[in-house]
């Protein structure tokens, strides 16, 4: 008697299928230990060593949180890959969850002496677990394509409902109680979120059990040499760091900028290479991404400036308090995701109506138009700085920088995910939606080099600065958008 096939459909809740809450609630939690720790990072390497903190200056924290937030979005393009052709999706998710686990743990344990070794952990964990997590939503929607959309839109809600639960719960216990408690309340996220996982392993059937692409027995074992010399050297290169090299951090935060940067460059350049003579017209499609690209990276420059520079803007320059009700600085973080739950349905209706008119702009007029309001929300820092100056400053000044980039994201965010799936070569989508990624990697890597000079220029001319570099970028765009809509064919 033949098995039955397993269809994801068969057990419904609440109209969606049962292995899509399994990974919904994993997502959920897994951010909210993410975002739980970047609610609190800066803030911590900023604190005086008296109060529990790191006593690290604006400008090394805010490059660190930079660097780290770049190699977390660079990681997944190893860790899909180790998914693809030797673990399979759902071992990979579950040995990236231990591993970030460990990292939170880590850093609520040992505290500041821990901290270099927490972010490693946790930028190895995410790098395994973030592409395969969705990667496996995609896989319960195979043959239902009319219903992905819907599906992935629940999902994305999960990554915004922990991002939004995060700083309420992290933020307070670390800035109201201890600092070792609200990095340990991260871990337990985690641990929730790993937990739940196993337990709801079985509904999701075969999914993600096996690796799509596996590498054969001979590559296996030399691809296993290869990945144990590669964690040998670098744990001596740890080694020498520690006791005999004493690099400065300031060299070793350019070396990763300058690696995060290459890697984009070499695949742009090697793309375009082998497109120019196999197909022009997928050249000219590369070329538009690539544009696309550099774009994108400029939005997450200024916009990823929220979990540094602005988050110490936020503890030091502004009250604490709206309407007389008192709340740590943390729960600033809180707006972006809120807003985004409130304003994705608004938007993606307002694109909706606008395209049945025909009047839906295209894609390099909302990458355009994204980065001119993020250029108006740096303007409000600039008048904020100035207010900060002589007193601090309400918390509505904040807001409304959120308020504003949350739109922008709205505008780029999404769309641009939806053009790099249509302008990659048919044969490497997933590769290129990977490269896509390396986006937010670029930008958080260049800002963090850029964050160097927070305290040197001052706080309004470094705002100046970003929302100078977002205009020139966006009236750049507005001004290409038409020859780059004929290539896209939206406008």
């Amino acid at each position: 008697m033949s098995a039955v096939p397993f269809d994801p459909f068969a057990r419904t809740l609440f109209g969606y299928p049962r292995a899509l809450a399994t990974l919904f609630m994993t997502e959920m939690w897994e951010r909210f230990s993410f975002y739980g720790m970047r609610a609190l990072l800066v803030l911590f390497m900023i604190a005086p060593e008296s109060e529990g903190g790191m006593g690290y200056g604006a400008a090394q924290a805010a490059g660190i949180a930079a660097i780290y937030g770049a190699l977390v979005y660079l990681t997944p393009l190893p860790g899909g890959w180790i998914a693809d052709r030797v673990l399979g999706q759902r071992r990979t998710v579950l040995i990236g969850g231990i591993v970030i686990a460990l990292g939170h743990i880590v850093l609520a344990i040992m505290g500041g002496a821990g901290l270099y070794l927490s972010l490693l952990l946790i930028i190895v964990g995410t790098g395994l677990l973030k592409p395969n997590l969705t990667a496996m939503v995609g896989g319960i929607y195979a043959g239902h394509d009319e219903q992905r959309d819907a599906g992935f839109s629940i999902y994305y809600m999960g990554i915004n409902v922990g991002a939004l639960l995060a700083p309420l719960v992290c933020g307070y216990l670390g800035q109201e109680v201890s600092w070792e408690l609200g990095f340990g309340v991260a871990a337990v996220g985690m641990i929730v979120a790993l937990v739940q996982y196993v337990l709801g392993a079985r509904g999701l059937g075969p999914i993600g059990l096996v690796p799509e692409n596996p590498l054969p027995a001979g590559l296996r074992r030399r691809y296993g040499l290869f990945g144990l010399a590669g964690l040998a050297a670098f744990v001596a290169l740890v080694v020498l760091e520690i006791t005999v090299l004493h690099v400065p951090a300031d060299s070793i935060e350019l070396g990763i900028t300058l690696l995060i940067v290459a890697i984009p460059i070499y695949w742009f350049t090697r793309t375009l290479r082998t497109e120019r003579r196999a197909d022009p017209d997928q050249y000219h499609r590369i070329v538009v991404l690539g544009v696309l690209f550099i774009a994108a990276a400029v939005f997450w420059l200024v916009s990823d400036q929220a979990g540094s520079t602005i988050t110490i803007f936020a503890q030091d320059d502004t009250r604490h308090e709206i309407l007389g009700a008192h709340f740590p600085s943390s729960w600033f973080q809180t707006v972006n995701p809120l807003l985004i739950i409130l304003l994705a349905p608004v938007m993606a209706g307002l694109w909706t109506a606008l395209s049945a008119r025909g009047r839906q702009p295209g894609t390099a007029v909302k990458f355009g138009g994204s980065l001119v309001l993020v250029f108006l929300s740096m303007v409000v820092m600039v008048l904020a700085a100035h207010s900060a100056e002589t007193a601090r400053v309400a918390a509505m000044w904040l807001v409304a920088v959120f308020a504003i980039q949350t739109v922008a994201e709205l505008m780029l965010s999404p769309v641009g995910l939806s053009a790099a799936s249509r302008l990659a070569p048919a044969d490497r989508v997933s590769q290129t939606i990977g490269v896509w990624f390396l986006a937010t990697s670029v930008g958080d890597a260049l800002g963090g080099r850029l964050a160097q000079y927070y305290d040197q220029w001052g706080q309004a001319t470094y705002f100046a600065v970003l929302g100078v570099i977002a205009l020139i970028a966006g009236l750049a765009m507005l001004a290409i958008a038409r020859p780059l809509g004929r290539l896209l064919r939206d406008g």
